[in-house]
């Protein structure tokens, strides 16, 4: 004896009944489950689709990008400020905080030394986001254990941290991204 499925369907517009309850096979039970959930998981894109190109204005967010990545993985090192470089160019406020082995970044022969896959040189972003005036902060604390100046700071217009700095960050920001 064969077996069979149900599949109940709830509000189709197509059936003369609201409600209704189909025999199926086993098979095109699974193939009605694989077009419902390809259909339902193209849904979240639908609304976004339609929207591109309407000129729909976006809010500005404040966004705080916290690291502790260092030159020991170039690409994790790079990612707060490649991110909040195009968080920028967006029309987003950011604001990025190093901590840990990330404050070494701040060192212009880091820097350069330092080349994530796929991605220019560190030295090359860290200049576009000081052009762009993102405030960097660097942990004092940490920066002091590593021998990070603040000439070295200097050079990307970043300054020093410390916990208050942090809080008022973490405060201030819509998003606290952390990579």
């Amino acid at each position: 004896m064969g077996r069979s499925c149900y599949l109940v369907l709830l509000h189709c517009p197509a059936l003369p009944r609201p409600n209704a309850i189909i025999r199926l096979s086993p098979w095109r039970f699974l193939m009605a489950r694989r077009s419902f959930l390809r259909q339902l998981a193209a849904l979240p894109f639908a609304g976004a689709v339609s929207s591109l190109g309407q000129g729909t204005s976006r809010k500005s967010l404040n966004i705080m990008m916290k690291s502790a990545w260092g030159s020991d993985d170039p690409t994790k090192a790079a990612f707060p400020f490649l991110h909040g470089l195009a968080l920028s160019e967006a029309g987003h406020s950011v604001q990025i905080f190093l901590l840990g082995e990330a404050v070494s970044l701040m060192r212009k022969s880091v820097a350069g030394a330092v080349v994530p896959v796929g991605w220019p040189p560190l030295e090359q972003t860290l200049t576009k986001v000081a052009e762009r005036h993102v405030k960097i902060y660097a942990c004092g604390a940490c920066s002091r254990a590593r021998a990070v100046l603040q000439t070295d700071l200097d050079q990307w217009g970043a300054k020093f941290g410390n916990p208050a700095i942090f809080v008022s960050l973490v405060e201030w920001a819509d998003r606290v991204i952390t990579e």
